[in-house]
């Protein structure tokens, strides 16, 4: 009987959790249904070539955006869900390929991630910190650890520009650029 009353208090916690999957879910299957991804990479694959950006910058952009959508998604995978419709096909369509475009997500995604309210074990942080510190909250830690983001945040970017610039493999098979249409 102990066994199901905790159960049963687990599941009945995760309510809120399923409304706001299903409210997600719907979200992202309207936005790919209704192809507004499609359009705004069209739109915005003709405004990076109107501004003929160095690939280089082009990256770093990307990085820039996911960082500060990192910011307001906490979920990897809901912002990869939301920023690849648009972002892969628009950075296709200007010759960097997809491989570049996941690893300048994952740069910008990774950076930000300890300075995120919304990052999963952002609470189980603060938590730990309060152990040591009592008065420790989130604007604590966040300023805390902004100069470890933004270190990060350059330096990982350099490496990716290095990298890239010495032209090592992303990975097997993993080109940098892609036959811009």
């Amino acid at each position: 009987k102990d066994v199901i009353n905790a159960m049963n208090d687990t599941m009945s916690k995760m309510g809120s959790y399923m409304v706001m999957a299903f409210f997600c879910a719907m979200f992202i299957k309207a936005f790919g249904d209704s192809n507004i991804g499609t359009l705004i990479a069209l739109a915005g694959a003709d405004g990076l070539k109107a501004m003929a950006l160095p690939g280089g910058v082009t990256i770093v952009g990307m990085i820039i955006l996911t960082a500060v959508v990192n910011i307001l998604v906490g979920s990897a995978s809901a912002k990869w869900a939301l920023l690849s419709p648009i972002m892969v096909p628009m950075l296709m369509a200007v010759g960097i390929s997809p491989e570049l475009t996941q690893a300048a997500f994952r740069i910008g995604d990774s950076t930000t991630n300890i300075i995120t309210p919304l990052m999963v074990f952002f609470p189980l942080v603060v938590v730990y910190c309060q152990r040591y510190v009592k008065s420790a909250g989130v604007g604590t830690l966040v300023s805390m650890m902004l100069p470890y983001s933004l270190v990060f945040f350059v330096v990982w970017s350099i490496f990716l520009l290095v990298w890239w610039g010495l032209g090592m493999p992303l990975g097997i098979a993993a080109p940098y650029t892609y036959p811009a249409g």
